[in-house]
């Protein structure tokens, strides 16, 4: 099923009433680039600050209930060397847009990381930068970057963001990260307060011009302190119709099976998420102290297990659907 030549309408209508098979063939197209493989990523949360207040995030600035934390350079480290012990080879830094660390922070952080480990690739995921800090945080060795639009539409992303933020300067920091050459992460929510189709439609034609490595993909679950509390969520089946199409509009995607899909549906969110085309999956190496802390939503899944046994049930997972659990670096097929 080819739908990168779909227009907005036809593809809004595709959303609406997709066809029985759409997981089946984002599965065949996924396994034409990466075969059976489900790539795993050692996912560090290292700050629950931002100097953002989006509407729907639990670590919105506004939220003074949150249990802010930060974790120096040296837990970072740890977190790093408790990784490699595990065997992972990708490590995701993810954090609110905290302005404590400065771009040499950042820096000297992503340098020894890789002087730890040279063949290690280290994804960050810290928010709208200058160009100029992109570019210092790719010379210290900086591989990919995730910055998820949240939504292609103008007004939409306004109903969700306040003044200050604007789509425009999101897009403009994708455009920048896929020129200075990294791989690029963009990713939506599904369900999240007003959406229609024909935005989630936007989306696809957005994520179809930018041509992003990496696509984050999971469903608005709502945070009981923040202004969208009392909305209704995103729905598993609508996540995973959009995370199928988006397989289709970007076959060698990298496509995580997200936390919210797991929180969703605990039992087998994940596990469904891989069923309708997704190839990654991101354990959990923050400490554990710190883990209920980098609340985004309500209810966040976590495993409960030690390290090695989760990664353990992840394999075990993986494998019941004829997948195997990858821990090489995963890169993008484009760039190996």
């Amino acid at each position: 099923m080819d739908i990168t030549g779909l227009n907005k309408k036809e593809l809004t209508e595709l959303i609406q009433n997709p066809p029985v098979d759409l997981g089946v063939e984002a599965v065949r197209v996924k396994t034409e680039h990466y075969g059976n493989r489900v790539f795993a990523r050692g996912l560090i949360e290292f700050t629950n600050y931002c100097k953002n207040n989006c509407l729907y995030c639990g670590i919105r600035l506004g939220n003074k209930n949150a249990v802010r934390y930060r974790l120096s350079k040296e837990e970072i480290i740890k977190c790093c060397e408790r990784g490699n012990e595990l065997g992972f080879s990708t490590f995701v830094l993810q954090g609110g847009e905290d302005t404590k660390y400065t771009a040499d922070d950042i820096c000297d952080i992503v340098f020894s990381i890789k002087n730890l480990y040279p063949d290690k690739a280290i994804t960050l995921s810290i928010g709208e930068k200058s160009r100029e800090e992109y570019k210092m945080y790719k010379s210290a060795g900086a591989d990919r970057y995730l910055l998820r639009h949240e939504t292609a539409d103008d007004v939409h992303y306004n109903r969700l963001h306040p003044k200050n933020m604007k789509l425009s300067d999101r897009k403009k920091c994708l455009y920048t990260l896929k020129e200075l050459g990294y791989q690029t992460g963009a990713g939506f929510m599904v369900g999240s307060p007003y959406q229609t189709s024909a935005e989630l439609a936007e989306d696809l034609l957005f994520l179809k011009e930018l041509q992003p490595e990496m696509v984050g993909i999971g469903p608005f679950i709502p945070h009981c302190d923040t202004p969208f509390g009392e909305f209704s969520g995103g729905g598993i089946e609508n996540t995973l119709t959009m995370l199928s199409l988006t397989r289709l509009m970007l076959p060698k995607a990298l496509l995580p099976a997200t936390t919210a899909l797991a929180t969703l549906d605990s039992e087998n969110g994940r596990k469904r998420g891989f069923m309708a085309g997704a190839n990654v999956v991101m354990p959990n190496l923050t400490p554990k102290i710190q883990r209920e802390n980098y609340s985004l939503y309500n209810n966040k899944a976590s495993s409960g297990n030690e390290d090695a046994a989760e990664i353990e049930h992840l394999r075990e997972e993986i494998s019941s659907i004829g997948g195997v659990l990858d821990m090489s670096r995963g890169d993008h097929c484009s760039f190996n």
